[in-house]
């Protein structure tokens, strides 16, 4: 055999089994990441071992806004908002019909206004809408957003959150401790007091003083929406200048904040609209603007 021919078969004796054991290899990698089933389909596996990704948030229930001038009740706007007997039915329209405020993006954020001079002096009403979106939703949802928003408004009300009643504190000038009640000395019954005469009894008891209506004052409110707090703010007094109430409610419902803001200003001195009368007017406009919400 020549030489040249014997080198080449040398040569295919060493460059074969290597070529082989390469296909093999290539074929088992490729095994690792796929395979086919009877009918040739092929059929790809996770080589990261099953690992999944989170799931973004759904976006939150409201997606537009309602218009704040035509969402507010017609009903409650009037007892709110009395008008003056001197107006026309063209004024009365206007003044009920309200004022939008400006927006530049009617589906996060609008707001509808009201005036009124009434005899007892001026009435302000305001309503504002505000949608919350959240621009990350893989790390918080649209209500999440939301109630950071209103969170935040609380925190700036200075009202402390909701939460478990604490237990009443024990009575001023009694000790809890056993050792001081067991050193403690016996007090001695009071004296009697002396009989009342006939004239005495006979005098008429005097009558009682008038007494000015209770402060409801600020605080968390449950039942209405997801959750929501009242703001109550008098103004100080002024030797000539009659105190100013403001009521502002606060309600989120979903991924939408609700604001209702409701002023009373007197035109006579001395007078101080009352907590109740104001609260209550506003707290039901509040309240059909969530059923409004809810519909």
């Amino acid at each position: 055999m020549p030489v040249d021919v014997e080198r080449k078969a040398a040569v295919r004796r060493r460059v074969l089994p290597g070529i082989a054991m390469l296909t093999a290899l290539v074929a088992a990698a490729a095994g690792l990441t796929g395979c086919t089933d009877g009918n040739g389909i092929g059929i790809t596996t996770d080589p990261k071992g099953g690992g999944s990704t989170a799931t973004p948030a759904q976006p939150g229930k409201y997606r537009s806004l309602p218009q704040p001038c035509k969402a507010a009740d017609g009903k409650k706007l009037k007892a709110m908002l009395p008008a003056a007997d001197s107006l026309t039915t063209e004024q009365r329209d206007q003044l009920y019909a309200g004022t939008a405020d400006a927006s530049f993006d009617g589906d996060r954020r609008v707001g509808c206004r009201w005036s009124a001079q009434a005899p007892e002096g001026t009435l302000l009403l305001s309503v504002n809408f505000e949608r919350v979106v959240s621009y990350d939703r893989a790390a918080a949802s649209d209500d999440d957003k939301a109630r950071q928003v209103y969170v935040r408004r609380l925190t700036d009300a200075h009202l402390p959150f909701p939460g478990p009643t604490t237990s009443p504190a024990p009575v001023t000038g009694t000790s809890t401790s056993p050792s001081a009640s067991a050193d403690a000395a016996p007090t001695p019954p009071p004296p009697a007091s002396p009989a009342p005469s006939a004239s005495a009894s006979a005098s008429p008891s005097p009558s009682p003083t008038p007494t000015t209506p209770p402060e409801l004052g600020s605080r968390v409110l449950e039942g209405l929406g997801s959750e929501a707090f009242l703001d109550d703010k008098l103004s100080a007094a002024g030797a000539t200048a009659a105190q100013s109430r403001t009521v502002r409610i606060v309600f989120r419902t979903s991924n939408v904040i609700v604001t209702v803001e409701y002023s009373v200003q007197p035109s006579a001195p001395g007078t101080v609209p009352p907590s109740t009368e104001t609260q209550d007017k506003a707290l039901e406009l509040a309240e059909a603007l969530a059923e409004r919400f809810n519909e």
